[in-house]
């Protein structure tokens, strides 16, 4: 009789709790982060189209509740202002220090982070 360990125990888990669809969007998403210039980005936020994402966040768990409509989640991190409109300000400094942002566009949103 083979033992079972924990680790096998995690293992079969995750495979049972595991949306593949999820997993797919959440790679898919993945693969359309991209590091860009705010210079590059300013037209989206004179379009009122640019969302920033508080770096304590993970960009891709965001993005992933604003493409589920995952209301309740965003709307939290709305209230706590983890997620807020690009802000004047925000886009002055990043335009004056040439910053580069992660990007990754839900529609009609495309949202930034700052990791520097």
């Amino acid at each position: 009789m083979a033992l079972k360990s924990p680790i096998s125990d995690l293992l079969m888990t995750d495979q049972i709790e595991s949306d593949p669809g999820e997993d797919m969007l959440r790679v898919k998403l993945n693969s359309e982060t991209a590091k860009m210039a705010w210079s590059e980005l300013q037209r989206f936020f004179a379009a009122g189209k640019t969302l920033y994402v508080a770096s304590d966040l993970d960009l891709i768990d965001v993005a992933f509740a604003f493409q589920q409509d995952n209301t309740g989640r965003v709307e939290d991190w709305l209230r706590q202002e983890k997620v807020s409109p690009v802000s004047d300000t925000q886009a002055q400094n990043w335009l004056d220090q040439n910053c580069s942002l992660w990007t990754v566009v839900v529609k009609p949103w495309v949202l930034v982070q700052d990791q520097s």
